[in-house]
């Protein structure tokens, strides 16, 4: 079992949900996040006030999946999410030391889905 995180550029994000359907994975979360990288940001103007902003806006994407849809899940990410230019995001694979389906009480694998 692993926990997989992935952050992306927010306008990706249905590019990235319609590859994941493709690949049948359909158990997701989202959250928005604020964050930078390699871009470090860039200036803005405001009523004649240069500002840096180098904190943008990102979606946070975590998908919990059995060992056997890893790879596929992982591809559908990035082929959702690939754009070539700087700022596509980054992957994280977790493991996950167990998961319990709070309504059936199921453990490991079964309460993943």
């Amino acid at each position: 079992m692993k926990l997989i995180i992935a952050y992306i550029q927010p306008h990706r994000l249905n590019e990235v949900k319609q590859e994941l359907y493709k690949a049948e994975v359909f158990k997701i979360s989202i959250t928005n996040a604020l964050g930078c990288g390699q871009q470090k940001g860039y200036m803005e103007q405001y009523r004649g006030v240069e500002t840096e902003v180098n904190l943008l806006k990102k979606v946070r994407v975590e998908i919990a999946v059995n060992d056997g849809f890893v790879q596929p899940t992982v591809e559908a990410i990035i082929r959702g999410a690939r754009s070539g230019e700087i700022g596509d995001g980054k992957i994280f694979i977790v493991p996950i030391e167990e998961c319990i389906r709070i309504r059936t009480g199921e453990t490991g694998p079964s309460a993943i889905g």
